[in-house]
């Protein structure tokens, strides 16, 4: 499957990998006392699944989502981390799903890297949407990779900030950042582009539902993302932007997708 992914681009195709943020769509019929204890996920990992998230931002069966961080994983989160190894699919946490939850799926986790397909540092900006060092550290030692978001909010707001309306706008330049960040804490391997771009922009946060998603997460007005990386029609303006920071050509590389492809072969097979 990583080999169809190099074949496209060396097409000049895109390659799609099917993913869910969240594993809600199994719903909860498998958790019950009574009946078995398999979920459907095969029929989708059959279908083209290919990587799973536990929860989107509030509790599920499975955990709790990264507003609701203590929460751990459940009984039931536990059979699907288990299912989702067995599957060969990849585990993706953090983000939208909680600490405790992640942290609990990564520590029953042997032999396999798991993920954070987009999320940003909490020690940057304590958001609830960002990871912790312990969330990144966890998912280095697994041999994962974090991917970073062009979000602005989630680089420069934080839980304190709730009563101000709309965050500062950012740049490129405090984007990289945290490409720095992870680097220096966990190396290059384990860093890799995850912007979160969603087509049909700008989407509207006021339209969010404001009992859920608090403005200590995102501010109100438009979806805005980092000046200088606002689509990936200006990705050179990342990868420039590291070489200047003294990242070499591999380390580069890595960024830009290479460590994406070997977290892939790990998990999927060639």
């Amino acid at each position: 499957m990583v080999a169809e992914i190099v074949a496209a681009k060396r097409a000049r195709k895109i390659a799609h990998v099917f993913n869910w943020q969240s594993a809600g769509a199994l719903g909860n019929d498998f958790n019950g006392t009574m009946g078995g204890t398999q979920t459907a996920l095969r029929a989708f990992q059959e279908i083209g699944l290919r990587i799973v998230g536990l929860c989107y931002n509030v509790v599920n069966e499975f955990g709790g989502g990264c507003l609701e961080p203590q929460v751990p994983l459940t009984r039931a989160g536990r059979r699907l981390v288990e299912e989702i190894h067995k599957l060969r699919i990849v585990l993706d946490v953090g983000g939208h799903t909680g600490e405790r939850t992640s942290l609990d799926a990564i520590e029953m986790t042997r032999g396999v890297p798991v993920i954070c397909t987009h999320t940003n540092v909490a020690s940057i900006a304590d958001n609830p949407r960002c990871i912790s060092d312990r969330v990144i550290d966890a998912i280095a030692g697994t041999g994962g990779v974090i991917g970073l978001t062009a979000v602005n909010d989630f680089h420069v707001r934080n839980r304190k900030d709730a009563a101000i309306p709309n965050s500062p706008r950012v740049t490129v330049e405090q984007h990289l950042d945290q490409f720095d960040y992870i680097k220096k804490r966990v190396g290059v391997d384990h860093v890799g582009l995850g912007p979160d771009f969603v087509d049909g922009m700008p989407l509207n946060y006021n339209a969010v539902n404001r009992e859920v998603i608090t403005r200590d997460m995102i501010s109100d007005g438009e979806w805005l993302y980092v000046k200088g990386f606002e689509s990936i029609a200006e990705l050179p303006n990342v990868s420039s932007g590291l070489r200047r920071r003294g990242w070499s050509e591999e380390a580069v590389r890595k960024a830009m997708g290479g460590n994406w492809l070997r977290v892939f072969g790990k998990v999927w097979g060639g």
